[in-house]
């Protein structure tokens, strides 16, 4: 139990404890899983369902179970010699009455213990929040919920404080004093029903460390840094030690105790300073090694969630073992998407949308409008730490702020990446390329007389390294300027890039999820491989997975829409079909007809993407519509057109709800929605199983999100969190052969066994798969471009995968996936030496030399051959790694 082979997630809440994951353990073992990997256990807000907001450091969740129910875990674990990788959350926690450390803060200011905890800024220039909090919790103005009645002070025993609605909000403790001073009734003279009432109580709120706010002006007042736009959430300051140790305490206990052998850190780049995190992060985990009980693993197994571009890695100096693999789910689903669908899915985009540009526009457009819309304070405190810096130095001093915020707001709009991570030492090469791009963006759009300061404000913001600057106010004041800047622009990209213009460009929304580019359709072997080789070489550990509590459709309603990149010319006639046909279920919505063609391509995408393999009979069609129903609302409201969270658009959503039922009530269009389903189902399936077996073979540790072994056609969050079938998990685990389980493919029992399989076989080999080679394998002949091939090897062993692609043509009558060998006519593959077995069918290979694709493949799209050396015969040889995401791909 060391690195681990595979892990298995879990989300944990009161509905799915500690001891409910313990009761699965047996279920793990059996399919091949090594580690649970579980969503945050440490205490939470009550109620949670995901564990990232936490409001105690110390403790485990008493909703899940508490620390007896994790250590009941963990015996389940180690009695299966399994282990236990933890979600932890260090950017921001909960805040609220049930956050001590935040109430502290509330009611003690700048004197509070814990208010250099939280990333605070003091010193705003609004002189109503300078040195307090704004606490953006009022449903109405001030004045009204005064009036209303809706605050007043509360007396328990000798302790006072103020009640909020249903909240109660602690009095500074000079306040305490003076109220029980007071002779008379204290709650009368604070009472809200009188002229003088009043006045005495808003005397008393102001003299509090907290301003109260109408729930509207976070975006442009609040004064502590948020997870994205979120006002219950708030930031830490994780760069300062006693931060840092004090909110891992718990974390590096459980470690030394042995209960844990890893973390995955949430939202790494919200951080200060990534790097310097990560490694202190290390450094102590590697000094609680000699602690650990005998037989424990004596090095932690460390992943980050860092979303990297296309063209970008994650630094080699961090000294984590990789990210938790939103690259790969991006990489793999390009792989089995076709380019050659480009043009026919782009002209059915155009008609609806009548926009012929591409997704970086609609990218700019939504972080233009996100800034103004939710991160007003952010660009206010980014704009203030640059006007500081410019102050700071007398050959910048005639700089106005608001020039500084003209530049700024437009360096955030192109930023390329999520953020860059320039130090002391200024930025590095890879950041400098990044800075030279969201320059070259932001000059075209910026007026000529701002040009200078834009270049100026980039070498500020890292182009000049601050410690070369004397020490004092200005280097002083560049620093701060760089970390808040770095901190901003990645919550910017989330809320912009993945969750408004992702739900505003929909030509594929396959190709639409966390850490894609959507203007990238498909990419080709060549890609792929390099992408594997480089990670084999510099992140062999790195986690890899298809699917996760954020994606936005699950791993095979992905791999069923990657048809209609196949059948693009087809699939375009059947939705423009539609279109005409459903006009008389729409109807006028402020002078537009509802729901718009954009939002009405959308919903057939997924309409076709998620419907049930077993159909919409009695009662599954109303379950099935009701999930839609969900998902449309909040892809609706995620765009921010005609409809958001803050504002809805009530006749506009309830047309869509309209819409939706109406074409659900057509039987002919239902119908023809599940023969268009069936007809993508087969090649859609291929696509799963293909992706399934990358997903276990290719470098790095596969996660399976909780039941996906099964097929996954799940839709965003709050339904890829539904509970989880283990029973019939359970029962259909070890229960057939390939050949048996293919007929009756659409119950799930296929992929699962795959799954089984192949987590066996990681286990036979684990040096390698955990450390082994990796070398493509060149088809040659007709139907070279449908297969991925390649080899992973060691000193001893070898494995050679095989998966078909773009083979929809194939399966246009197939009731199953299965491929008639002679689809392989005259292709072939460079095959290594050696005795070979097929792992799911049990067929052999003999000699070396080309050999025909359609003899490995036998009738399956995916074919895993193992191989065994004797002696120390190594096998194949080293390929050089690539360097870059962004070798050879297509559709850039």
């Amino acid at each position: 139990m060391t690195t681990p082979r595979a892990t298995a997630r879990v989300q944990l809440h009161a509905g799915f404890t500690l001891d409910d994951a313990a009761a699965q353990v047996d279920y793990f073992a059996r399919l091949g899983i090594s580690h649970l990997y579980a969503s945050p256990i440490l205490a939470a807000r009550k109620g949670s369902t995901h564990g990232y907001d936490v409001i105690d450091y110390h403790a485990i969740n008493p909703d899940i179970g508490g620390e007896p129910a994790l250590r009941r875990l963990v015996t389940a674990l180690r009695a299966h010699e399994m282990g236990l990788i933890l979600d932890i959350v260090p950017n921001h926690m909960g805040v609220g009455p049930e956050n001590a450390w935040w109430m502290d803060v509330l009611a003690k200011g700048r004197e509070s213990l814990y208010a250099g905890y939280f990333d605070i800024e003091w010193t705003v220039p609004d002189p109503l929040v300078r040195g307090r909090v704004l606490l953006p919790i009022l449903g109405e103005p001030y004045f009204d919920v005064l009036h209303g009645g809706h605050i007043g002070l509360v007396r328990h025993g000798d302790t006072f404080a103020l009640r909020v609605y249903e909240v109660e909000l602690p009095i500074a403790p000079g306040d305490q004093r003076r109220l029980l001073d007071i002779e008379g009734d204290v709650l009368a003279i604070h009472h809200h029903g009188t002229k003088e009432g009043r006045r005495a109580l808003d005397a008393l709120i102001d003299r509090q460390h907290y301003r109260l706010a109408l729930w509207k002006l976070a975006s442009d007042l609040v004064n502590y840094r948020r997870f994205f736009d979120i006002n219950e959430l708030a930031g830490l300051r994780q760069e300062r030690v006693r931060v840092f140790e004090d909110t891992h305490a718990l974390v590096f206990r459980l470690y030394a105790d042995g209960l844990i052998d890893g973390v995955r850190c949430d939202h790494v780049d919200g951080l200060a300073s990534p790097r310097r995190y990560c490694r202190q992060l290390r450094n102590r985990l590697d000094l609680l090694r000699r602690q650990r009980p005998a037989g424990a693993p004596r090095t932690a197994y460390l992943v980050v969630e860092k979303i990297l571009a296309m063209d970008e890695d994650l630094r080699t100096d961090w000294r984590v073992d990789g990210t938790t693999g939103y690259e790969f789910m991006d990489e793999v689903s390009a792989l089995l998407h076709d380019e050659s669908g480009r043009a026919d899915l782009t002209a059915l985009w155009t008609s609806a949308s009548g926009d012929t540009s591409g997704f970086d526009r609609y990218a700019h457009a939504a972080r233009r409008q996100i800034l103004v819309d939710s991160f007003e304070s952010e660009l206010a405190r980014t704009s203030r730490a640059l006007f500081s810096a410019a102050r700071a130095a007398i050959a910048t001093r005639d700089v106005s702020e608001a020039a500084i915020r003209r530049v700024l707001r437009e360096l955030l709009v192109h930023f390329p990446v999520y953020r860059t991570y320039a130090g002391g030492a200024g930025r590095d090469a890879i950041d400098e390329a990044v800075f030279a791009r969201a320059i070259e963006g932001a000059m075209r759009v910026l007026r000529p007389e701002d040009h200078a300061l834009l270049v100026e404000v980039g070498q500020w913001l890292g182009g000049q390294a601050p410690r070369q600057l004397p020490p004092g106010a200005v280097r002083r004041a560049r620093e701060r300027a760089m970390a808040v800047f770095q901190q901003v622009t990645s919550p910017v990209a989330a809320k912009a890039v993945e969750d408004t213009a992702g739900y505003r460009y929909g030509r594929l929304l396959s190709r639409n999820e966390v850490g894609t580019d959507p203007d990238v359709i498909a990419i080709e072997p060549p890609a792929f491989h390099a992408r594997c080789q480089h990670r084999a070489e510099f992140f062999p550990h790195n986690m890899i997975t298809t699917a996760t509590h954020d994606h936005k459709r699950g791993a095979d309603l992905r791999m069923r829409l990657a048809v209609l990149s196949e059948r693009a010319a087809w699939w375009q006639e059947r939705a423009t079909g539609w279109r005409e046909r459903h006009v008389s279920y729409k109807r006028p919505v402020d002078g537009r007809l509802a729901p718009t063609p954009v939002d009405e391509l959308m919903l057939y995408q997924m309409l076709l993407g998620a419907w049930p393999l077993a159909g919409t009979g009695t009662g599954h069609r109303a379950v099935f519509a009701d999930r839609i129903e969900t998902w449309q609302m909040k892809a609706l409201r995620e765009a921010k057109r005609r409809t958001r969270w803050t504002d809805p658009n009530e006749p506009y959503e309830e047309a869509c709800r309209d819409f939706l039922a109406a074409v659900m009530a057509d039987e002919a269009f239902v119908t023809e929605l599940g023969e268009v389903a069936a007809s993508s189902a087969v090649p859609g399936a291929a696509n799963g199983l293909a992706q399934a077996v990358l997903h276990l073979t290719t470098p790095g540790v596969p996660d399976i999100y909780q039941g996906t072994e099964y097929w996954d056609f799940s839709l965003v969050d709050p339904d890829n969190r539904r509970p989880v079938d283990y029973a019939a998990r359970r029962a259909s685990l070890g229960q057939g052969s390939y050949a048996d389980l293919l007929p009756q493919w659409q119950d799930g029992r296929i992929k699962q066994l795959l799954v089984h399989e192949l987590l066996a076989l990681r286990a036979r080999l684990p040096r390698l798969f955990a450390r082994g080679g990796y070398r493509p394998l060149p088809a040659m002949g007709p139907g070279s471009a449908h297969v991925v091939a390649f080899e992973r090897y060691d000193a001893r062993h070898a494995v050679v995968v095989l998966v078909a692609r773009h083979v929809a043509h194939w399966l246009s009558e197939a009731d199953a996936p299965r491929l008639e060998p002679a689809c392989w006519s005259g292709t072939s593959l460079a095959w290594p030496a050696g005795e070979w077995r097929e792992v799911f069918s049990g067929r052999l290979a003999h000699g070396e030399g080309a050999k025909a694709v359609g003899d490995l493949m036998g009738d399956a799209v995916v074919a895993v051959f193992e191989r065994r050396t004797k002696g120390g015969t190594r096998v194949g040889t080293k390929a050089r790694p690539a360097n870059g995401r962004s070798v050879a791909r297509s559709g850039a």
